[in-house]
Order: structure tokens, then sequence, then C-alpha cells
């Protein structure tokens, strides 16, 4: 027997999900956005079953991997954040230009396989060798494409891609500046032409927060009283309060008394007839700063590195470390445990001052 299933989206849409449980078949489900469509498609499909005519990869035969990329890139990808939206538009469609001619019946494990060696052997636009993490971040996104298309529209009985076997990410990179560098790098954006540079890397190394987090802070996302900056995009896709403390908060309080008018952000960009108000650019800067402070082997990304090694130094746990980071799991912060060496030694020195001395006092009573 057919069920039909109304089903209301968070932003409003409403779709009807059949399920067919007939005895001796596999269930069967597929969405539509009409209920017409659905009681349609649920007799036409419980008469072919009946009948012995029913072909469950039909649907994948029918539809190509190009139209399943397009309706996730439309329907499902919006509700995303906006950090996600823009990396996996183009995860996907360099998936849809890869294989997109294909039916999804004919996008085997094979073929996705194929496809990872290609990204693995390839460069990337900046000429570099495309990095196992980077792949695999493409082969997810191309699992959760499959995932929807299998469980809410009916268009194929399994995902190919957990059949496929996954880059293997490497270990978490630990690269943090040290003092001398440290010093180095913030007299160069102090030295720079860019009017935000030694504000935005003085707020990363005192909050860890992210470049894209950090260029689009927005003036009414400063609270002074609070000493606090709310995050409303970040990474994960949750809001975060990150604390405003010690020259990060003096750089803000500074800036604000200058702040620009027409533009909400922190760390505007300069104005352009026609254009809306955005924030600034800061990437030639950087890479002028790091190659006149003469440091080696670093990326902005790595002032998020040490913060967070700063912060493990100086006793943070690895919760704590979690939380200030806006991390979901402490598996990416478990890369900087090694740097509390002094905390874990105080731990280690009680527990056995503890357990050796007791015989010692025993004895003695």
């Amino acid at each position: 027997m057919a069920a039909i299933e109304k089903r209301t989206a968070a932003n409003g849409t409403v779709t009807y999900r059949v399920k067919i449980r007939l005895k001796g078949h596999a269930p069967d489900t597929k969405s539509f956005e009409r209920l017409t469509d659905a009681k349609i498609w649920a007799a036409s499909t419980e008469s072919a079953i009946r009948e012995g005519r029913y072909r469950k990869d039909a649907e994948a035969q029918r539809h190509t991997f190009a139209e399943m990329i397009e309706r996730y890139l439309r329907d499902v990808l919006p509700l995303k954040s906006a950090a996600s939206i823009y990396t996996q538009t183009i995860q996907l469609n360099w998936w849809k230009e890869r294989i997109g001619h294909l039916a999804i019946a004919d996008v085997t494990p094979v073929v996705i396989a194929e496809a990872r060696d290609f990204l693995l052997a390839g460069d990337t636009y900046r000429h570099t060798k495309r990095s196992p993490s980077t792949v695999l971040r493409y082969v997810a996104a191309l699992s959760h494409v499959f995932t929807v298309a299998m469980r809410e529209w009916g268009w194929c009985d399994d995902t190919p891609v957990r059949k496929v076997t996954k880059p293997k990410e490497p270990r978490g990179r630990v690269r943090f500046l040290s003092d001398e560098e440290r010093a180095k790098l913030l007299t160069a954006c102090q030295e720079s032409r860019n009017p935000c540079l030694y504000d935005v890397a003085v707020l990363a190394l005192c909050s860890g927060m992210r470049k894209s987090e950090i260029l689009n802070i927005k003036w009414a996302d400063v609270d002074f009283n609070r000493r606090m900056i709310t995050l409303h995009e970040t990474k994960n896709g949750e809001r975060r309060g990150v604390p405003l403390v010690g020259l990060a908060l003096e750089r803000l309080q500074e800036r604000s008394r200058i702040r620009r008018l027409d533009n909400p952000y922190v760390f505007p960009a300069p104005p352009r007839y026609g254009e809306d108000p955005k924030h600034i650019d800061i990437q030639s800067a950087w890479d002028w700063a790091v190659a006149r402070a003469e440091i080696k082997d670093f990326r902005f990304h790595d002032l998020r590195h040490s913060a967070a090694s700063y912060l493990a130094m100086n006793g943070a746990t690895v919760a704590e470390l979690a939380e200030i980071l806006g991390h979901k799991t402490l598996q990416m912060v478990k890369r900087y445990a090694h740097l509390s060496g002094a905390h874990t030694s105080g731990v280690l020195e009680r527990m056995a001052a503890k357990i050796f001395a007791e015989p010692k006092e025993m004895a003695e009573a």
C-alpha cells in the first residue's frame, strides 16, 4: 500500500513524500511538489509492481547526473550557510562538468573513483597540488547530493559514494609564530598601505577567528559594553560569541571613533560608485607583509593556529579551545594538546605525589 506524507521545510516549501510497501518487494519512496503528482505516481507504481513491469532504477535511468546537481543547487544548497554555498557551488559544478552527461544509474563507484583520482592528480587555480583534504570535501559534497536524491526525491536506490574509498586526511597543520616572528609580522602589517591589515592581524591573534569571520564583522555585531563580537556566519553554521580583549579591544575602540557611516563593515572596502558596501580585501597586503617580515611557510589561517597554540601553552583545556575556536567536536583541537605540557605535567605531578605519598605517611603513623 502507498502512504503519502506531507512535509514542510524550514523555508516553508511543501513536498509530498510517497512510501510504497508491497509484500515481496523492497520499499520505494519518492517526493513531489504537488499532491496530484504524488497520487498519480503511487497508483501507477503500485500497478507496475503487481504486473511485474516495474524497475526500481527507472528514475535513475530517467534523470541525468546534471539534473540531480542542478536540483540540489536550486532547492537544497540555498538553505546552508553563505560559506557552504560558495564552496559547494564550486565543488558540485566541477562534478557536473566532469560527469554531468551520464544518467544517474550510470554513475557507479568506478566512475566516481576515477574522478576522485583525477582531482588528486590535478592542480588548483594557484598551480599548487590539490590536497587530500580538498578532495575529501569534494567527495563529501557529492555524497550529500546522492543522499538527498535517494531519501527525498526517490531518484536512486543507493548512494555509490559510500563504496568509494575516501582520501586520507593528513595530520592537522600546527604552524604558529615564535615571539620574534610575531613582532616582525605585526611591524610589517603596521607598515602596510592597507589601513586595516594590522587591526585584522591583531584581532586574529587575540581571538582565533578565521579570516572570513573577521572581515564579515559589522559594527552592529560589536558590543563594547559586553566586550563581545557576535558572529552570525560561521563555518559550522552556528552563531558564536567571541570575547573582545586586550589590544584587539583597544584597536576596535579606536577604529569605532573614525568609522565610515556609508559602510556597515568594521573593515570596509573603499567606496565605488554604484556598488554595494563591501569589506576590504587584504590578501595582497598580507602576502606583502609576510614577505617583508621574511617569514617562511606561513598563511593567514596560521594566525588562528597561533592563537590556539598560545592558549594551549597557557593552560587552556581541549574543551576550552573547542569553545573559543567554535568547533563542534574535540577532534579538531586535539592537535594542540601536546603544547599544553606544563598543564598536563602539573596534573600528573599532583597524582604521583598523592599515590606515592600514602605508603610513606602510613609507615610513619
